[in-house]
């Protein structure tokens, strides 16, 4: 049986980088500060005086700047403070909970306006407000253009000729877009529970045109439902992280190959008939799946039509500066779905100092 087949107790969570190894290692988040993220919305306002609703619609859009508290907990607070049900909470992305960050959150409130002043004055008790407006639309998962970082690493351990090489590159060529080894749960815990999930399950639409309570969700089998989905996208990610990694390993992860259905090099986010690649690409991908059978028969009976990832996460507008205790702080902007550790993974073995410090707080 293979190392990374279920019942192995072990899952490859650490994929090839594309200079065949990192160059440094550095610590991160040592402070919430140290990790700042703040989320693009062309469309909407980003004032930073205390704000002013302006425009129209049903929903109450909502800029907020929070520390410590991810963006489904936000959500679900903020359903209280305005009294709706937490399916009425729109939002563009998820948010780390160790960082700084500022994002958009809508609210559906028809026929309130007049009480927007109060909720917001409510609201920032618990958390400022950027800033505010109507608009006609529930914000959706990708709605965004994108995210902007403000990142510190500090205690690196190569010399600074080293780092800005590796950096160069990065800026050129980008990074392996894996998904992040959060997803996968500690030690892989979320892949093993994927492996005993019903299919069939994740078919399901109980529940559709009820009243959606709390914890009520599309698949109708509330939280059990959401933690099936949760599993199934670990799944998902982890066959594309696998097969990303096969085309580093080749050096093939920049340009696309025959057979995929794109101009840009892409990855299979597997569903119901695998992958939508043929020829060579669709060959590899199908390969390399077949590996952990376990993980490919999720997708045999459900009705996800498969989908493709870029390889590539490219940083756009990266610059940094050495500061004067001899950290280094990067700037960049980054398009939905790619994430900033995954950049930073790719040249730094990163020590991510708030899991030390959440798991000192669990022991």
């Amino acid at each position: 049986m293979s190392e990374t087949q279920a019942g192995a107790g072990k899952w490859r969570l650490d994929w090839p980088v594309s200079g065949g190894s990192r160059i440094a290692s550095a610590h991160l988040k040592t402070v919430a500060e140290d990790f700042r993220v703040s989320e693009v919305l062309e469309e909407f306002p980003e004032q930073t005086e205390a704000p002013n609703v302006a425009g129209e619609g049903e929903h109450l859009c909502l800029r907020l700047e929070k520390t410590g508290d991810n963006t489904e907990f936000v959500a679900r607070e903020l359903a209280v403070l305005a009294d709706c049900r937490t399916f009425d909470v729109g939002f563009c992305g998820l948010k780390d909970r160790h960082a700084v960050t500022r994002q958009w959150f809508s609210l559906y409130r028809p026929g309130m306006t007049e009480n927007d002043a109060a909720l917001i004055e409510k609201i920032s008790e618990r958390w400022p407000v950027k800033s505010a407006c109507r608009s006609v639309r529930k914000l959706r998962r990708g709605d965004h253009q994108g995210n902007h970082f403000t990142i510190r690493l500090r205690e690196i351990s190569a010399d600074r000729e080293v780092v800005e090489s590796a950096l160069e590159r990065l800026k050129v060529q980008g990074a392996p877009n894996y998904f992040g080894p959060q997803r996968f749960g500690f030690d892989g815990a979320n892949l093993d529970r994927a492996v005993h999930i019903d299919p069939a399950a994740l078919n399901r639409r109980g529940g559709q045109g009820r009243r959606r309570g709390r914890g009520a969700n599309k698949s109708g089998g509330g939280r059990d439902g959401h933690k099936n989905v949760l599993y199934f996208s670990a799944a998902r990610s982890w066959l594309f992280n696998e097969v990303l990694a096969s085309r580093v390993a080749e050096g093939c992860w920049r340009t696309p190959i025959e057979g995929e259905p794109a101009e840009t090099a892409t990855g299979p986010l597997w569903g119901d008939g695998g992958t939508s690649a043929s020829g060579e690409a669709g060959r590899r991908e199908r390969d390399t799946v077949a590996q952990t059978p376990e993980l490919a028969a999720l997708f045999m009976t459900t009705r996800m039509k498969p989908e493709r990832r870029p390889l590539v996460a490219m940083p756009e507008s990266l610059s940094w500066s050495w500061l004067d205790e001899g950290d280094l702080e990067l700037d960049f902007f980054l398009a939905p779905g790619q994430y900033a550790t995954t950049i930073l993974g790719d040249i730094f073995e990163l020590e991510d100092e708030s899991l030390s410090r959440h798991n000192k707080q669990s022991g």
